[in-house]
């Protein structure tokens, strides 16, 4: 099992099929915080969605494209975050992440993104790594702006959000211009 510990309280933990009330409860418990952002909290109703949802990201580990972690904070599964593709014939990847509205503010997802770059860059020898983040997402722009992570612009109407469409910045960051 893939465990990567970031520090005494963090860890980033492969995800598995028995976290799957965890993070179903902690999706309830932020529901409304999530739906903000996040497109996909309205089919995520019952316990066998996520568990759906984590059969899939555990086929797309097994097929080496993707690789999603829950983030433990002292023990506890308090989100995810991950490769959510990744082009092994451009040695790139995008990461995505969600973090349960009570654990906000605590630098929680900047040390996990932070962790998770260091890793595509020193052991999968990834070149490049993007992040996209909702225009008017400051709370997810600030974590690649603060990684130093360059804006490579936007995509227009990129994601269909229950009732409009968003726009989405995309950060870059190559592994020539990491400094970890």
């Amino acid at each position: 099992m893939f465990i990567y510990k970031i520090d005494e309280e963090l860890a980033l933990k492969l995800i598995e099929l028995r976290d799957a009330n965890r993070v179903f409860e902690l999706t309830n418990q932020s529901r409304s915080y999530l739906r903000e952002w996040l497109p996909w909290l309205d089919s995520t109703i019952k316990l066998e969605d996520t568990q759906n949802f984590i059969s899939g990201c555990l086929n797309g580990y097994a097929a080496n494209r993707s690789m999603t972690t829950v983030i433990l904070y002292n023990g506890e599964i308090v989100g995810t975050a991950g490769f959510n593709q990744i082009n092994w014939s451009n040695k790139t990847a995008q990461i995505g992440y969600w973090l349960g509205e009570g654990y906000q503010g605590k630098g929680i997802m900047t040390k996990a993104a932070r962790a998770l770059i260091d890793y595509a860059f020193n052991e999968l020898k990834l070149n490049k790594i993007e992040i996209r983040a909702a225009s008017e997402n400051k709370k997810s722009r600030l974590i690649p702006e603060r990684l130093g992570f360059v804006n490579e612009g936007c995509i227009r109407q990129a994601e269909w959000l229950y009732d409009h469409y968003v726009d989405h910045v995309v950060y870059g960051m190559l592994a020539e211009e990491w400094k970890g």
